[in-house]
C-alpha cells in the first residue's frame, strides 16, 4: 500500500513539475508574440503616416501644377492630368477621413 502511493506522489509531482514548466514556457511564447505584434503595428503607423504625407505632397504638387488650369481635357495630356488627379483626391479625401476620425 505504501509502495502505491509513493508511485502515485512521484507521478503526480512529475505531471505537476511538467505542467508548471509548460505554463511558463508558453507564458514566454505569449509574450513574445505580444512584442513582435506591438513592433508591428509601430511599422504600419510609420508606414502610414509616411503614405499620407506623400498623398499630400503629391496633392498639392498636382494643384500647383495646374494652378492656372493650363492642362485641358480635350487633349491626351489634359485627359491624363485629370485622371491622376481625381486618383490623388480621392486618395486624400480618404485619408483625411481617417485621420479625422482618429482626432
Amino acid at each position: 500500500m505504501l509502495i502505491t502511493f509513493i508511485i502515485l506522489f512521484i507521478l503526480a509531482f512529475s505531471a505537476a513539475i511538467y505542467f508548471a514548466y509548460r505554463a511558463y514556457y508558453l507564458a514566454g511564447i505569449v509574450a513574445d508574440s505580444e512584442e513582435y505584434t506591438e513592433k508591428y503595428v509601430e511599422g504600419l503607423e510609420v508606414t502610414n503616416r509616411y503614405m499620407y504625407s506623400r498623398i499630400v505632397e503629391s496633392y498639392d504638387v498636382m494643384k500647383q501644377i495646374d494652378r492656372l488650369g493650363a492642362f485641358e481635357s480635350e487633349d491626351e495630356a489634359g485627359t491624363t492630368f485629370q485622371l491622376l488627379n481625381e486618383v490623388i483626391t480621392e486618395l486624400k479625401e480618404e485619408f483625411d477621413g481617417e485621420a479625422q476620425e482618429e482626432k
